[in-house]
């Protein structure tokens, strides 16, 4: 792969029975590629997951939570199951985030995880979400973000599967 990370996908590629990481910022740094490619390889239908970078916008504060917000909206289809990751939402332990992709991807949705910009975002995107998802009360720079996300899902894939890689 690319040492900027992994190549990303136009945002209206994906129909359908996929998971797809739309997210404000740069590709992938070089110290979590690695961590990223091992989980995304290792992961099989239904849970294909693509990432979509979205550049973060010049403006200020404000201004630039709204213009990416927009942007995010613009890329979110009517029937997607939108995720949007914010450290305010309701918190699942790795079992019930499993239960929660195996539903909406067995009904065939695609799922959009979504990861805002360092502003956050506004109210309609956090409307338009189907789940407010919160990693942790802690903040987390967007890097080490997309790595547990990416080990996560991959996890929630195991789990889904019955496989031993989750213990509790």
């Amino acid at each position: 792969m690319n040492p900027g990370g992994l190549a990303p996908r136009a945002l209206n590629t994906v129909h359908g029975m996929a998971i797809s990481v739309m997210t404000i910022g740069k590709k992938h740094e070089p110290w979590t590629v690695d961590g990223i490619e091992r989980y995304t390889r290792r992961l099989r239908k239904p849970y294909d997951l693509t990432w979509a970078f979205l550049p973060h916008s010049s403006r200020s504060e404000q201004a630039a939570r709204e213009e990416e917000s927009a942007r995010l909206l613009h890329a979110v289809t009517p029937t997607d199951h939108v995720i949007l990751l914010d450290e305010r939402g309701r918190n699942l332990d790795s079992p019930s985030l499993a239960r929660h992709l195996r539903t909406r991807l067995d009904s065939g949705a695609t799922v959009r995880v979504i990861v805002g910009g360092a502003y956050g975002v506004t109210d309609a995107l956090r409307q338009r979400a189907d789940l407010v998802w919160s990693l942790s009360a802690l903040v987390f720079p967007h890097q080490l973000v997309r790595l547990i996300l990416a080990e996560q899902i991959y996890r929630a894939q195991e789990i889904t599967a019955g496989r031993s890689y989750h213990h509790e």
